[in-house]
């Protein structure tokens, strides 16, 4: 069972032949963290999608406001089988019609569900090994940092990752700086500096990413910094550490032959989850 615009339906039920986010890519999506029925760091999320629907120069509903999106997840939720959270997708699109030239700007949705077994965040122990992916690589460009369905740089990495009995992969931009991993953000702890690539190197621009900058800048002992990653930089961190919203902060163990601590990867999901419980 699916959300389609509104309406509860069966999977069988929405047409892909006519949808644009199929045939061209013309789609942007959240992946949303739903507890108890809310959508955890909605605010940021709506906001996000909003702009990123601007850039692409999609109508926007008047309809659609934070209060309806949420709503709308949450109707979708309550239909499924209880568990204990939810990963939920929305997924936006425009209305049929056109080649690379739509007919129409103005769009439609799509929210999909499935359940998770952890209500909140928790630090995985177990080995986590990164490679750079150097097949392809991310622009330095506004398009990059934007949720949308034109991932092949993601997939082939993950496929690559998948062959290579690696845990994921770092991907590099066009200036061959580390920019992000295949399903998040990164951040490289050395000493007491804590560093994360700025939007401007190409990397998405993550949900999870502003939560963590917002404990950084308040945890004592931790000078934080947006900063471009050399991969030459990673063999000197202490730390090194993946985030979304999903899995919250994924430590990375292994890069090469340099292992690495978790300890203020552990600290910080302390403080993500005492964000959750306060609301």
């Amino acid at each position: 069972m699916i959300n389609y615009n509104g309406s509860l339906v069966a999977d069988s039920q929405v047409s892909l032949h006519t949808n644009r986010g199929f045939l061209y890519g013309d789609s942007l999506f959240e992946t949303l963290r739903v507890l108890d029925g809310r959508v955890l760091f909605l605010e940021d999320h709506y906001f996000r999608l909003m702009a990123s629907m601007r850039i692409l120069r999609m109508e926007i509903p008047m309809s659609f406001t934070m209060e309806y999106m949420e709503q709308q997840t949450a109707m979708l939720v309550q239909a499924l089988p209880d568990a204990p959270a939810f990963r939920a997708r929305i997924s936006v699109f425009r209305n049929p019609g056109g080649y690379y030239l739509p007919e129409d700007n103005h769009t439609r949705f799509m929210i999909t569900a499935e359940p998770l077994q952890e209500p909140l965040y928790s630090i995985k122990y177990s080995p986590y090994e990164v490679e750079l992916f150097r097949d392809y690589y991310l622009p330095k460009q506004l398009l990059s940092t934007l949720k949308s369905t034109n991932r092949n740089v993601q997939i082939t990495g993950s496929i690559f990752a998948h062959e290579n009995g690696y845990d994921n992969c770092l991907l590099l931009n066009d200036d061959k700086n580390v920019a992000e991993a295949l399903q998040g953000n990164l951040f490289m702890l050395t000493g007491n500096h804590l560093v994360t690539p700025p939007i401007t190197d190409g990397c998405l621009n993550g949900i999870m990413r502003k939560q963590v900058i917002q404990i950084a800048k308040k945890f004592d002992g931790i000078h934080f910094e947006e900063k471009s990653i050399s991969p030459f930089d990673l063999q000197k961190a202490d730390e090194l550490f993946i985030t979304n919203v999903i899995k919250g902060i994924q430590p990375v163990t292994r890069y090469r032959k340099k292992e690495y601590a978790i300890n203020l990867a552990d600290a910080f999901v302390q403080r993500l989850n005492a964000r959750i419980r306060l609301g």
